[in-house]
């Protein structure tokens, strides 16, 4: 059986590294344990690295890096031509730019979901988008 190929939502790492809401913490935690053993193959968005990095400018600087750095060596990160750009911007069906980006990374890494804690946010998105408790109970 092929592994599900998961392009995994900027909040959920941010919930995986901050513990920042309590209904998703643990159940991102179970995503990125998911990718980190192999069991799914998970992906970022080239995006997702800028924006953590500034989520956390209160950390130190060192940890901040750190926590990069591990959250590159368990995920491949999914980049974007700038075509694919052009199309985010110009989408109207989403009102977030950055979660149309999102939603071109998961196409173009040929991605079953996108993991994400606001599936509202992917309500056009062309890669179905679950909560990170939705893909557990599909998963299993």
């Amino acid at each position: 059986m092929k592994s599900m190929v998961l392009l995994i939502d900027t909040n959920v790492l941010l919930n995986y590294l901050t513990n920042r809401d309590a209904m998703y913490s643990q159940q991102s935690c179970d995503i990125v344990r998911l990718c980190a053993t192999g069991e799914c193959i998970g992906y970022i968005a080239f995006h997702t690295l800028p924006t953590i990095w500034y989520v956390l400018r209160k950390w130190d600087e060192s940890k901040r890096r750190q926590s990069l750095i591990d959250i590159c060596e368990i995920f491949t990160v999914a980049s974007a031509t700038q075509s694919e750009i052009l199309d985010a911007i110009e989408n109207n069906s989403f009102s977030d730019f950055e979660d149309c980006l999102q939603d071109k990374c998961a196409k173009d890494i040929g991605a079953d979901y996108i993991i994400t804690c606001n599936i509202r946010d992917f309500e056009n998105s062309e890669v179905p988008a679950v909560t990170p408790d939705e893909f557990y109970r599909i998963f299993k």
